[in-house]
């Protein structure tokens, strides 16, 4: 009896199912298709935006390579037109490369003694929410390097602290412009502690430590 049970149950369920592929197999079918469409549509998205990027950085890197094979040769009006060239590529480059272009154009501006033009990319950078946090730390470096001596003290300084903390990569650079900015004040204890400080990193590039160990020196007579 129990199995006669059984294959009522299954010829039931059989036909249940048969009544719903009738009734709705054309919509489970167009769903179906609206899935691989969709599957589709991204693997295609994606294989487009990596043929863009390589494009892009095809294009940045040609352009890098011909600014820097001009090497000390060039003059500050070629400075400007390479600045320009490289700020017309970044209006339609992606975050990062526009980013990447836009801090080497304003390296550019800064050797060729535009600093306001420079400045004003650091700016730009530092406020781009889309880019990476380390480039947007890098701007802020860049800027407060270049601000020391024009820029209000305090701002520079407010500028620079996220970037002291230990784990930020350009913690070292950053407490050297700090001292830098100390000596401006005349506070030479509070750029010597720091300058120790910095002697004493382990994680500081070498070339950091040997400024740092120079300028103790001389502070210490």
């Amino acid at each position: 009896m129990v199995d006669i049970f059984d294959e009522v149950s299954d010829d039931l369920r059989a036909e249940r199912a048969a009544n719903l592929l009738r009734r709705y197999g054309s919509l489970l079918v167009g769903l179906a298709l609206l899935v691989l469409i969709g599957v589709g549509g991204q693997q295609g998205w994606a294989w487009y935006q990596g043929q863009q990027n390589n494009k892009t950085a095809a294009s940045y890197i040609a352009l890098n390579n011909k600014i820097t094979a001009q090497g000390a040769a060039i003059t500050n009006d070629q400075r400007v037109a390479d600045a320009k060239a490289l700020g017309d590529f970044a209006a339609s480059a992606t975050s990062g490369y526009r980013d990447l272009a836009d801090l080497r154009a304003a390296g550019l501006y800064a050797d060729a003694g535009q600093i306001d033009a420079a400045e004003a990319l650091w700016n730009d950078v530092s406020a781009d929410k889309a880019a990476d946090p380390l480039v947007r730390n890098l701007a802020d470096l860049l800027w407060a390097q270049h601000a020391l001596g024009t820029a209000p003290n305090d701002v520079i300084l407010a500028r620079l602290q996220p970037l002291t903390v230990p784990e930020n990569p350009y913690h070292a650079l950053a407490e050297e412009t700090q001292a830098l900015l100390y000596l401006n004040e005349n506070k030479p204890d509070q750029a010597k502690a720091l300058f120790s400080q910095i002697s004493a990193d382990p994680n500081a590039p070498e070339g950091v430590r040997n400024r740092a160990d120079g300028l103790l020196a001389k502070l210490n007579g």
